[in-house]
C-alpha cells in the first residue's frame, strides 16, 4: 500500500469512515434477523469494509450478474439505500466546510452509487480497475 492511501485511509477513518461503517453495519445486522434479506446483510457488511477504508480500493460492475442483482437493488433502494444515502449527504456536509474535509466530503458523495445499488458490484484494488471483468 502507497504511503499517501495509508495517510489518507487514516484521516478518512477518524473524519467519517467509522461512522459511515457503523451505519453500513447496522443495516447488515438489521438484514440478518431474518432469512431472507441474509443476501442484504451480506452486501451492507461488503460494503461496511470498503466505506472503512476506501482508498486503494474501486467497484467495478461485474457483467455476469443478471437479473437477480437488478431486483434485489430495486428492493434495497426502497428498503435501505436511501438511508444510507441521507447519511452520506450529511457526513460529507461538514467536510466541505472546511478546506481540509472537501477531498473526503468529494469522497463520501462518491461512495452515493455504491451504497444506491450494492448488488452486481465488486470492490477490487485500484491497480485493477477491470478485474470484475
Amino acid at each position: 500500500m502507497k504511503l499517501i492511501e495509508l495517510v489518507l485511509n487514516l484521516l478518512w477513518l477518524i473524519f467519517c469512515g467509522i461512522w459511515m461503517a457503523l451505519g453500513y453495519a447496522l443495516a447488515a445486522l438489521i438484514c440478518f434477523v431474518f432469512v431472507v434479506t441474509i443476501p442484504f446483510g451480506i452486501a451492507a457488511g461488503r460494503i461496511a469494509g470498503y466505506v472503512l477504508w476506501p482508498f486503494g480500493r474501486t467497484t467495478v460492475v461485474r457483467r455476469d450478474a443478471g437479473s437477480p442483482s437488478c431486483v434485489g437493488n430495486v428492493i434495497w433502494l426502497v428498503f435501505a439505500g436511501w438511508w444510507l444515502v441521507i447519511g452520506h449527504i450529511l457526513t460529507s456536509i461538514p467536510l466541505f466546510l472546511s478546506i481540509i474535509g472537501i477531498p473526503f466530503g468529494w469522497a463520501n458523495l462518491k461512495l452515493i452509487p455504491v451504497s444506491l445499488m450494492p448488488f452486481g458490484r465488486q470492490v477490487v484494488p485500484s491497480d485493477q480497475r477491470f478485474a470484475g471483468w
